[in-house]
């Protein structure tokens, strides 16, 4: 896939999409579809309501069949009983069907391609009753560059990733600054790198994605530098060290290293492939190791499919916990303490609980081993819903608690005109690819420099809107 990653509009088609494989069903109508992609489904016969969710972007020059076809994931989803969807770019978007990773206008929350397969796993979660607590997302080079710009953008929304032959999150904002990243020329501090992620979904509070990272050693599409910038990226969001936890060897000339957070439990897997260059790791045959089969930029070496699956605890039985029955719900779920941005939370403990899940508005918000937990970052004078549900030692979700509204505290709105430099430089706006948006809505307000004007309103902390038709 040399020089593919980026291709624009002019360039060549080295490909064509191969013919859908069998089980691979289009789904329309998903969304407003911002980013202009197709969304292709796998589901099992028979499978559950609360089953997992898996997310598979395809690299450039391949469609949504191919990566169903050669990726191993359909056949793991029959074994271990999850949903797939594959989001398909075209040409359209990028003549070489890349997903456009460079581009904040496509890999960012709220926007472009990020926001149609955000669209993609509502629908998904509401048509196939898929569990909200274990979604994940997978992808090749430049969909490996887009998984990573996902887990940054909706964390929220993705339990764990992998991100094969790609790059960091938020590496590039532009083409030009795309070619740096793929030569590995970009050198920045894990802080710094940690820093891009957090930017993305500012005062989230977490839990933060678990993520699995693979890379050929003789990949000179995607220099390996960039696994060891993924493992900096990701080992610093979750707060733990760079220090490998343990290293093991395995089959296909593959090193794995994890790297363990405070409960002992790997946060972030680097797998390194001896002599493997640019492609998703597979390896055909029946056995309970292996997955996949070989075609273009899938190459015969470990399942790395089925060894992400495990990572994620796919492989495990997530629905009844200990004694076949999940843990009751949680009882005496209230408020406490309530600001402009924040809600303080607790209830009366479950036997048996190892830790709590809570949620906020049906999306997971936290997961403290007590029975309180403060949630922050939030809009004033907005009404949140919380429910809480317990963890069984085996990492089960309970059931959940009755919901609780809660309602911030309001927040006087205040306005400030200037110009687009002086906003930037007061920190009410940013800059990207020389235009300015402003901090929290996103809204564009024209070039970046003193010539432009705006008003802006502030309508809470750190979120401003375009207010020029009046404060």
């Amino acid at each position: 896939m040399s020089g593919l990653l980026t291709a624009t509009a002019g360039t060549v088609l080295l490909a064509q999409p191969v013919s859908a494989a069998g089980g691979l069903t289009q789904v329309t109508g998903f969304g407003s579809n911002p980013g202009n992609l197709s969304m292709f489904s796998y589901v099992p016969a028979g499978l559950p309501s609360g089953a997992p969710l898996v997310v598979a972007l395809h690299g450039c020059t391949q469609s949504a069949a191919d990566y169903h076809a050669h990726s191993g994931w359909a056949e793991l989803a029959d074994a271990y009983g999850f949903a797939v969807v594959y989001p398909q770019t075209g040409p359209a978007n990028n003549a070489l069907s890349c997903f456009t990773w460079f581009d904040p206008a496509d890999s960012t929350r709220g926007r472009g391609e990020a926001e149609s397969v955000a669209q993609m796993v509502a629908d998904a979660r509401t048509r196939y009753g898929s569990d909200a607590d274990r979604v994940f997302v997978t992808g090749l080079s430049a969909g490996g560059g887009m998984t990573a710009n996902l887990l940054a953008a909706y964390p929220d929304v993705f339990a764990g990733g992998s991100v094969a032959s790609g790059l960091p999150a938020q590496c590039a904002t532009s083409q030009a600054g795309a070619s740096r990243c793929q030569s590995g020329s970009v050198n920045l501090t894990p802080a710094q790198w940690g820093d891009k992620v957090r930017a993305q979904y500012p005062g989230y509070p977490g839990p933060w994605p678990r993520v699995a990272i693979w890379q050929g050693t003789s990949d000179y599409t995607v220099q390996p530098v960039n696994a060891t910038e993924l493992r900096d990226q990701w080992t610093d969001v979750h707060g733990i060290s760079p220090t490998p936890s343990s290293t093991v060897a395995l089959p296909g000339n593959t090193t794995l290293t994890d790297y363990d957070d405070a409960s002992g439990r790997p946060a972030v897997q680097l797998y390194q492939i001896g002599g493997m260059g640019h492609g998703l790791a597979v390896d055909p045959g029946t056995g309970d190791q292996q997955c996949g089969s070989t075609a273009a930029y899938f190459l015969d070496s470990i399942c790395s499919s089925r060894h992400t699956a495990r990572f994620w605890g796919l492989d495990v039985d997530a629905g009844p916990g200990e004694g076949g029955e999940k843990l009751p719900a949680p009882s005496g779920l209230a408020a406490g303490a309530t600001s402009d941005t924040s809600v303080a939370l607790s209830w009366s403990p479950v036997e048996g609980a190892t830790a709590y899940r809570v949620h906020r508005d049906g999306t997971p918000a936290g997961a403290p081993a007590g029975t309180s937990f403060t949630d922050t970052g939030l809009l004033p004078g907005t009404s949140y819903t919380y429910s809480v549900a317990a963890l069984a030692a085996d990492g089960t979700t309970g059931q959940m608690s009755p919901p609780l509204t809660v309602t911030t505290t309001g927040h006087t709105p205040s306005c400030t005109t200037a110009d687009n430099y002086t906003h930037v430089a007061e920190g009410r706006a940013h800059t990207s690819g020389g235009l300015t948006y402003a901090n929290g809505s996103d809204e564009n307000m024209g070039l970046y420099n003193v010539f432009v004007t705006h008003t802006l309103k502030q309508t809470s902390p750190g979120h401003y809107v375009i207010a020029d038709s009046g404060c």
